[in-house]
């Protein structure tokens, strides 16, 4: 019965499919589009959703992604810098690898786990969708640098050092604390040990001098999964200066641009800042209160919902991602850039025309509008990383 039903939610989900597709999506289709950010695991840790069939409420399941014309998804495996502080990260880490692992094995006939660029091509045969793993933040693998090799068996293909604060591996670009003044000697230990295993080095979230010391360390291409260009979001240091991104180009990496509104949208950009230098102050007061056994006059949750609602999100259009792809095309060149939407994973603030894993071929169109060739867009679109990802593979100490 389950079964059954799950395939008429399929066949109502994608009866658009009998529509005549427009050029951009006929284009989606035969393009490989690979987006490096989709935080579909932390979503699938709240609440389980079969992702394989039309699931209300989500920006990425299989329909929409079939719609779009996504070929490779890199799931997020997210631990937060207080799962760190609890010992709980690294749990976590493996529960969502678990999760990701559950849905491909529910759907086999339209997921598959991806290792290696090499297999593209033959897993992706009958319109299956791709699941990569990148790691957000660097927290699970703890002191224990053979954690690496561990999380390398399980899939995971990229590691994003640092996540909102600092860790043991370098600083965050978020962070009022920076302990390490960049990478630590233990983050540059972590680097050495990624290049050796063929995983790739993630700079997003990283501070301006943690992404330095991690190109000085570096013996590969490194990306930056989900990022943009600084020039749009003036001291915002999240997203990447223009000298930082042509390092990372000069390194042979890629810079993927970011769909979420906080990145592309200069008062967002600036309202974000703002937020974690808030919240930073708030966690002292909280920690001062109980220092004196009191009970703090709000919680997280409350602090939380008071600023959101004093700082709306204003709303953004698929042309400011243009304009950041655009610049970093014509800064870096066309071979060091693609896409990180971080669908799921801002709450929805997404611009007009790029609200799920369904609307690439908006960008597409968006994109040839401004004038972008075929070869280009499918650089764009999933050739840049692929390229870096068979680099960073084939540099690998051979195992």
């Amino acid at each position: 019965m389950r079964t059954a039903l799950a395939s008429l939610l399929l066949i109502a989900a994608t009866a658009h499919a009998d529509e005549p597709l427009s050029a951009a999506q006929r284009f989606a289709r035969e393009a490989i589009i690979v987006d490096t950010h989709i935080d579909a695991p932390s979503e699938l840790m709240k609440q389980w959703r079969d992702l394989g069939v039309d699931a209300p409420g989500v920006e990425f399941d299989y329909p929409r992604a079939r719609q779009g014309g996504l070929d490779v998804a890199f799931m997020s495996i997210y631990t937060s810098p207080e799962d760190d502080a609890a010992g709980t990260a690294r749990q976590k880490a493996h529960m969502q690898i678990d999760a990701v692992e559950a849905l491909a094995a529910r759907h086999p006939d339209r997921f598959a786990l991806l290792r290696s660029p090499a297999d593209v091509e033959r897993l992706s045969q009958n319109r299956r969708v791709l699941l990569a793993l990148g790691m957000e933040n660097g927290a699970p693998i703890g002191d224990d640098l053979a954690q690496l090799e561990v999380f390398h068996r399980r899939g995971v293909r990229y590691v994003t050092l640092a996540h909102s604060h600092s860790n043991r591996i370098a600083d965050g670009s978020y962070s009022l604390d920076r302990p390490h003044g960049g990478l630590s000697p233990f983050g540059e230990q972590v680097v050495k040990e990624m290049n050796r295993l063929g995983i790739m080095v993630d700079v997003s979230h990283l501070s301006d001098d943690a992404v330095r010391d991690v190109l000085r360390v570096t013996k590969a291409p490194v990306i930056a999964s989900h990022s943009g260009m600084r020039r749009f979001t003036p001291g915002f240091e999240r997203n990447l200066s223009d000298a930082l991104a042509k390092a990372i180009a000069k390194n042979g990496g890629v810079v993927q641009i970011v769909f979420g509104s906080g990145f592309i949208d200069a008062r967002a950009a600036a309202d974000t800042t703002a937020y974690f230098r808030a919240l930073a102050a708030f966690q002292r007061e909280l920690e001062a209160a109980r220092a004196r056994g009191e009970t703090p006059a709000k919680t997280l949750a409350q602090f939380d919902a008071e600023w959101d609602a004093a700082h709306p999100k204003p709303e953004t259009r698929i042309e400011q991602v243009v304009a950041q792809i655009d610049h970093a095309v014509k800064l870096l060149g066309e071979d060091h850039v693609g896409i990180g939407s971080d669908f799921d994973g801002v709450g929805g603030a997404l611009p007009v025309g790029l609200k799920s894993v369904a609307d690439y071929p908006n960008l597409i169109e968006a994109l040839r509008q401004r004038g972008y060739s075929d070869e280009r867009l499918r650089k764009i679109l999933g050739g840049n990383l692929l390229r870096v990802w068979r680099e960073v593979e084939a540099r690998a100490e051979k195992r």
